[in-house]
């Protein structure tokens, strides 16, 4: 189980590697040209009715055991030393291992009283025309393309494993590509994704008890597709009561045109429930101009352009928005080694601040390993950074929405 995240990690390299090549030394069309589809936009048939009822239609759910990757738990390093800023001083987990590890004991676990979690995976449909023809949505059954995602969910969905239930779908995905172009096969491909993880949302709901609060999160795509399901399946409706908080991470979030329209507010307080989440992770002096670029150019949820307007930033240390806590305060970084053949909890590893464009801004970071996108964008760590932190904030929420509806 320790390798989950590190093979998370691997699998990441090889993508930046990709990433940075097109985006440092290709022009943007040439970029599309790699990414985009070349090919139209077929509709895939419709799921059955019942399609989500087959439990091999889920990465994560009850009574999958040990194999579900969602509950992967990494070991704690036990070090007070000072933290690296290069590799040439070493990874953290290298300083920290000469101290040892240990693991979470149950009786340092808070108590939750028991809640439900259904998490959206990010993009892992990642081809190129450089080796085939892109679809524009993945199928069911890639082999390349679930082992990816099952990767991706040990890395960023572990911090909700202390849920009573974990459910995370397959889904017909949209290709990366169709977030690098405004082609109308692009918004077509994002639609037919959604079609899957709003059928998945209802099995899920059919299945849990209706008591039980719920906690909804994703990463990138996984996030836009749960805010348009917070518009179009749960807004006015009971279920809506029921949501414990959103975890919207790694999707930009604008407060003028997006945030007024969803059914939640954003997080203001540490331990308020039924909130939104969100933040997108970058050096102090990264770069997110690509992150905001096509963004700020699209249409938000209320049909207006977003324009040149600040996006939600909830300090995942803090717990709420706009605000700065150190690196002290981080209870736990989870890093791999330099040769990724370990990876532990790390405290202390990284402060965070939100800035005035509402991008989280980490600092000088550690030594991560080579999966960071150009610009400094620490994207593919936006859950890992605060790994610890997100464990407990859930808890937190969780607990103070069971207060409230006791």
């Amino acid at each position: 189980m320790v390798r989950a995240f590190l093979y998370f990690v691997a699998t990441m390299i090889v993508l930046v590697i990709i990433g940075t090549f097109a985006l440092n030394y290709w022009s943007d069309k040439a970029t599309e040209i790699a990414f985009v589809p070349n090919t139209e936009f077929v509709e895939q048939d419709p799921l059955a009715d019942n399609a989500y009822a087959d439990p091999d239609m889920w990465y994560s759910r009850p009574g999958i055991g040990t194999a579900d990757p969602a509950r992967y738990q990494p070991a704690i390093a036990e070090t007070q030393n000072p933290l690296p800023r290069s590799e040439n001083e070493g990874t953290l987990v290298e300083q920290a291992s000469k101290a040892g590890s240990r693991r979470i004991t149950s009786e340092e676990e808070e108590k939750a009283p028991p809640f439900a979690v259904f998490f959206v995976h990010p993009t892992s449909y990642i081809p190129t025309n450089l080796d085939r023809d892109i679809q524009w949505n993945a199928r069911l059954g890639d082999k390349e393309t679930e082992d990816r995602a099952r990767l991706f969910l040990r890395g960023l969905a572990s911090p909700f494993n202390r849920a009573a239930e974990i459910w995370a779908p397959k889904y017909r995905q949209a290709t990366v590509g169709a977030f690098l172009t405004d082609k109308p096969e692009a918004e077509q491909a994002i639609d037919a994704a959604y079609g899957d993880v709003e059928q998945a949302f209802d099995y899920f709901l059919e299945s849990v008890d209706k008591d039980r609060p719920i906690v909804l999160a994703g990463h990138s795509q996984g996030s836009l597709q749960l805010l348009r399901l917070l518009r179009e399946r749960i807004k006015g409706r009971p279920v809506e009561k029921r949501i414990a908080a959103v975890y919207a991470v790694g999707w930009p979030i604008s407060l003028d045109h997006d945030l007024p329209v969803l059914p939640l507010p954003a997080c203001e307080r540490a331990n308020e429930s039924g909130c939104i989440l969100s933040w997108s992770s970058f050096a102090d002096d990264g770069d997110p101009t690509q992150l905001l670029k096509r963004f700020r150019a699209s249409p938000g949820f209320d049909g207006k352009p977003r324009g040149d307007t600040p996006i939600l930033c909830v300090n995942p240390i803090t717990g709420f928005a706009n605000s700065t806590a150190p690196a002290d305060d981080n209870k736990g970084t989870l890093v791999p080694s330099e040769d990724l053949t370990s990876g532990e909890l790390v405290a202390g590893a990284v402060g965070a601040r939100c800035d005035q464009q509402g991008i989280l801004r980490i600092g000088d970071p550690p030594a991560m390993g080579s999966a960071v996108l150009p610009g400094e964008n620490y994207h593919v760590y936006d859950i890992p950074l605060f790994w610890r932190n997100v464990q407990e904030d859930v808890v937190t929420r969780v607990r103070e929405w069971a207060a409230a509806n006791s």
